[in-house]
């Protein structure tokens, strides 16, 4: 049967975008160099007729010229086709480049959230709150600490505050040192006045 039918022949794939955009474009280059050679055969003739006298031989050239022009007109006008056919080529080789963005964007999305379903999974809202009240309570706890160790020593008890703005002449001047706060009375501050002058 394979003598009589043959053999079934392995299709060539068919042309890329770019393969065929290439080849349009080779084709418009070649056909952009006829119409600079019918140009350049244009002028020529042009500058014979401006040196022949009117009559046959002025005719002859004037017919040949025509049939150059009509020549470079249809040349111009395949031109024109191969331009148009690239541009569709273009437009349809940035369709096709978009839509693989958009697929590589939709993977890329549909991973990330993948991903993101599996962190979640891991982190509970609950368990974030709890930790938010722990470190607040903590914090309490530190500043109480801290209000602790940075209380006065030696003060008299019986000072209060008005004791303090000038009702009796006990002066005391308090620096803080965190964790530690000293105290001095008028004439300690005096002492160390007298030393820094």
């Amino acid at each position: 049967m394979k003598k009589i039918f043959g053999v079934k022949k392995d299709k060539e794939p068919p042309p890329s975008i770019n393969d065929a955009t290439d080849r349009i474009s080779k084709r418009g280059e070649t056909v952009d160099e006829k119409i600079k050679k019918l140009d350049a055969e244009l002028s020529r003739y042009k500058e014979q007729i401006k040196k022949t006298r009117p009559g046959p031989a002025q005719e002859a050239i004037k017919a040949r010229a025509m049939r150059v022009l009509k020549q470079k007109r249809m040349y111009e006008g395949q031109r024109d086709m191969l331009y148009n056919q690239t541009f569709n080529l273009d437009q349809v080789a940035f369709a096709a480049e978009g839509i693989k963005d958009a697929q590589q964007t939709m993977s890329a999305l549909k991973s990330a959230n993948q991903e993101l379903k599996g962190m979640m999974k891991t982190v509970k809202i609950q368990e974030i709150d709890n930790l938010q009240d722990e470190m607040m309570d903590l914090m309490d706890v530190s500043n109480e600490i801290q209000e602790t160790l940075g209380r006065s020593y030696n003060v008299p008890d019986d000072i209060d505050e008005e004791d303090l703005m000038g009702g009796r002449s006990v002066g005391i001047l308090i620096i803080h040192w965190q964790p530690y706060v000293v105290c001095l009375t008028n004439t300690a501050v005096e002492t160390i006045c007298s030393l820094i002058q």
